[in-house]
């Protein structure tokens, strides 16, 4: 039994003890259940009693009393107690425990998704640097890590577009063509220029291209290197992306708002919901009203559009494709940007507690991380790639709330030893994969299965952490923090190496092939599933063989 079939027998005995007319309180959707902190008391526990009973009449203790009897004779529970002002613990059945294991085996990559977030249209915006320069360290996190929240939240359910927003127009376009004009005529980089020698290498790249652009006029060629650097630059970005597994569904580009008429719609939008005004020849968007610190412009007093307009218009361009929840994540230095994203959804209609979300990540650094002599003053995300691995580099990332600041040892990511996070789970994988093997050399087979022979206590501890992971998703992708998942994987890689170290699959030499070897082949290909799984939704491999 698992502890979602668990809740859903609990509530079922609620129902009945309600339409039997025992109690007469509000119920839940769901009951929580959870792993006590004493396995002593057994295998799961809730907190269900102390809910309900004051608002019930009655204390949580005889509360639970009468539950614990409605529940009497249930198949699957061995046993119930009442402990302290009114938990509820359980003592699972030793075979009703372990068919999870056939379950999860039958199950497969499908093991641990969910419903909960079922009905929801989220637009997933991350990453989202501008196209004059290659991806460093600074989008590293985002990268991983919204990439494992869109993979956690469709794993629950939701409908989740993952969307890289192409900051494509405005005047650092206009400085990116002249740091290459300057570069591909040997003259200096101009103030406020993009230095990089990946300039050179896109003059010299879009020269081999059109090699006429070197005799236009400086007038002429600006627009061309303009929108040649800008495809080469974002090719890129995407192909960097792709060697980090990141792939997003749409790519939106800022210029294709200004050049449709979305800012001006969005600003005429705005102005019919009354929060637009003008002062000094400028266009305003009044955010004050929704807790900005001032008020923004939208149109300067010269005619042009801020930022912000398009920022505004891009919200109600994600509003009109029909996305309920809109999640953006900003890096540390963008904290101003939460309240003035907030607003546009409060003044475009939006309630800005349940239609938008802003997340901010903290910074990151790396012990010895090289700076980038073709990028200039920064750490390349394909050079760490390189010198990390992708999945080194993902897996540390994910395993941290996006709120902390995060010290990468890369000697301690490149060890093969326990103390490396990502080697240890990977590494239980691969154990799994090879112990299969073996014991496919040895006879044993999933031809049979018994539920009760596996009955060892490091088997019980396995089988009630596997048991677990669907209800870990499910609160990963509720709060958006996929390091819930990590460090999952981490405890049951921890349970699977000590079974695997009490428990054999292949007999020895003398012993006699039985029932509970294949019934351990089994456990141990429901572990192989779960840390794969895992894996899988952080974005990292799964090895065969380390």
């Amino acid at each position: 039994m698992t502890p979602e079939e668990l809740s859903l027998v609990i509530h079922a005995a609620l129902k009945q003890l309600a339409a039997d007319g025992k109690i007469d309180v509000e119920l839940p959707e769901t009951v929580r259940v959870e792993r006590p902190k004493n396995r002593d008391h057994g295998d799961w526990a809730t907190n269900i009693a102390m809910q309900l009973g004051k608002r019930a009449g009655m204390s949580p203790r005889d509360f639970a009393a009468l539950l614990v009897a409605q529940l009497q004779g249930t198949p699957g529970i061995a046993g119930m107690d009442i402990a302290g002002p009114g938990f509820i613990n359980f003592t699972l059945d030793t075979a009703a425990a372990a068919e999870l294991v056939r379950t999860i085996v039958e199950a497969g990559a499908s093991y641990g998704r969910n419903q909960q977030l079922a009905g929801q249209r989220v637009n997933l915006e991350f990453v989202s640097a501008n196209p004059t320069g290659p991806l460093h360290i600074g989008h590293t996190r985002w990268a991983a890590l919204g990439d494992a929240i869109g993979r956690v939240m469709k794993a629950s359910g939701a409908d989740v577009v993952r969307e890289y927003y192409i900051n494509d127009a405005g005047s650092q376009m206009n400085v990116f063509a002249q740091s290459i004009y300057n570069q591909m005529h040997d003259l200096p980089v101009q103030e406020g220029g993009y230095p990089g020698a990946y300039i050179k290498e896109l003059g010299e790249q879009i020269l081999k291209d059109h090699p006429d652009v070197r005799n236009l006029t400086e007038e002429a060629a600006i627009p061309v290197l303009r929108s040649e650097g800008y495809l080469l630059q974002l090719k890129d970005i995407r192909d960097t992306l792709e060697a980090f597994d990141v792939h997003f569904d749409v790519w939106f580009s800022e210029s294709d708002l200004h050049s449709a008429g979305a800012v001006e719609d969005a600003i005429k939008r705005l102005r019919e919901e009354g929060h637009i005004f003008e002062e000094e020849g400028a266009v305003w968007l009044r955010t004050t009203d929704f807790g900005d610190d001032k008020d923004r412009v939208l149109i300067r007093s010269n005619g042009e559009p801020t930022y912000f307009a398009a920022d505004a218009a891009y919200y109600l361009s994600k509003k009109d494709r029909g996305f309920e929840r809109k999640v953006y994540l900003l890096g540390a230095d963008h904290h101003g940007y939460v309240n003035r994203l907030r607003a546009i959804a409060a003044c475009a209609g939006d309630d800005m507690d349940a239609n938008i979300e802003v997340l901010i990540g903290q910074l990151i650094s790396v012990d010895g991380a090289k700076l980038s002599k073709r990028a200039g003053n920064i750490i390349e995300l394909k050079d760490l790639i390189q010198w990390l691995g992708a999945d080194a580099l993902r897996y540390s990332l994910a395993r941290y709330p996006a709120d902390s600041p995060i010290s990468i040892d890369p000697e301690l990511l490149k060890s093969n030893t326990n103390d490396n996070p990502v080697f240890y789970v990977q590494y239980a994988h691969a154990r799994s994969r090879q112990a299969a093997r073996n014991a496919e050399a040895a006879g044993v087979s999933m031809d049979s299965f018994d539920a009760a022979s596996l009955n060892h206590p490091a088997e019980e501890e396995l089988i009630a952490t596997l048991a677990r992971f669907p209800q870990v998703v499910g609160m990963a992708a509720e709060s958006m923090e996929p390091h819930r998942i990590a460090r999952y994987i981490e405890e049951l890689a921890a349970a699977y190496h000590s079974w695997y170290g009490a428990c054999r699959i292949t007999p020895r030499a003398e012993e006699e092939l039985t029932i509970t070897h294949h019934s351990r082949l089994w456990l141990n290909e429901a572990t192989s599933q779960v840390l794969a799984n895992g894996l899988a939704m952080l974005g990292v491999n799964a090895p065969e063989r380390m």
